[in-house]
């Protein structure tokens, strides 16, 4: 939650604030960011394209975050070179996170041998288990569960309802928002010919630092060994990630994707939503899977190109094949006639 709040500073200072050039009326006062078509006279917008920046200049905010070649036409703007991170950057300074109340709310239920560092919040009916471990301003929200001998590194921000099992390992500065579970049991069954027998689901899971999750998603723990999130990746809600699944680091992964069993994704992969990945496959570093893609079981999706469709293939491969399909439609129809 990021609370409302009286900041003004000059369009020069917000320059400085996040790397830019300011022109135009340098000592203007800005006093928050707005959306395009709802900007006031003291407030700052920003402009990724040629019509957004065409909309923002026929606008009345105060000052326009822009691109460093764009024509401003006079008007008062900062000057980067990525305007969508500049403005995040401006977003977060106008409006900065609401501190927790400090303090372990007399209704949590806090074991004894739970290991708990300074600084920390744990908000209404959370329960820690013995063992675990939450490290410095960690900030835990209502009904959130931390089991046994899970721990926490510093900085962690807990939505309410989190649930993590026994035994999982979250890095500094994590995110995890509202109903995230992290350690469940993964999918393990065998066969006897009769019925399913469980197959014991005896390892862990380990989320490395500035990693965040959204809500209702589910990481599985691994069957003997861990499934692994590394650090800097940011996963939607509505994920399902299987058990002993290996996620490198910034990887982006976006709402309804799931991922079976064994999957290994390198560092800097881009997945859409509705993804689907089936078991021990192979993502290599740089690849992008568009929306609704699916990857058939122990695929290898090579790194540096977009993939398409069901089954996933390089999007141009996708786009010829489908224009190939329209062509034969339309003699199709044309011979019906």
């Amino acid at each position: 939650m990021r609370r409302e709040t009286n900041i003004e500073a000059t369009v020069e200072a917000l320059a400085r604030l996040v790397g830019g050039t300011a022109e135009g009326e340098t000592g203007r006062a800005v006093r928050g960011v707005a959306i395009l078509d709802s900007a006031a006279a003291d407030q700052v917008v920003f402009a990724s394209s040629p019509r957004a920046l065409e909309q923002a200049l026929a606008g009345p905010a105060g000052c326009i975050v822009t691109g460093e070649k764009d024509d401003a036409k006079g008007r008062t703007v900062i000057r980067v070179g990525n305007p969508r991170l500049a403005f995040a950057r401006l977003v977060a300074y106008f409006h900065p996170p609401a501190p927790p109340a400090p303090g372990v709310h007399p209704t949590a239920v806090v074991d004894p041998a739970a290991r708990l560092s300074s600084g920390i919040s744990i908000g209404p009916c959370a329960v820690i288990g013995a063992g675990a471990e939450i490290g410095a301003d960690c900030a835990i929200g209502a009904g959130c569960v931390v089991g046994q001998g899970a721990r926490l590194g510093p900085g962690c921000l807990l939505h309410p309802r989190v649930t993590i099992y026994p035994g999982v390992t979250v890095g500094a500065r994590a995110i995890l928002h509202s109903g995230v579970v992290l350690g469940a049991d993964g999918f393990g069954f065998v066969y006897d010919g009769r019925r399913y027998e469980k197959f014991p689901q005896v390892g862990t899971v380990e989320i490395g630092d500035d990693v965040e999750i959204g809500a209702n998603t589910t990481v599985d723990r691994g069957a003997l060994g861990v499934t692994r999130i590394g650090a800097g990746t940011k996963i939607d809600n509505l994920v399902q990630i299987a058990h002993n699944v290996q996620i490198g680091e910034h990887v982006v992964i976006a709402a309804q994707t799931g991922i079976s069993g064994s999957c290994l994704i390198e560092s800097h992969a881009v997945i859409g939503g509705q993804v689907g990945l089936g078991d021990h496959v192979t993502i290599k570093s740089g690849a992008v899977l568009a929306s609704k893609c699916g990857v058939t079981s122990h695929k290898i999706v090579r790194g540096g190109q977009t993939y398409w469709g069901v089954p996933a293939r390089p999007l141009k491969e996708y786009l010829a094949q489908l224009a190939v399909v329209s062509r034969l439609a339309k003699k199709k129809v044309m011979s019906d006639k």
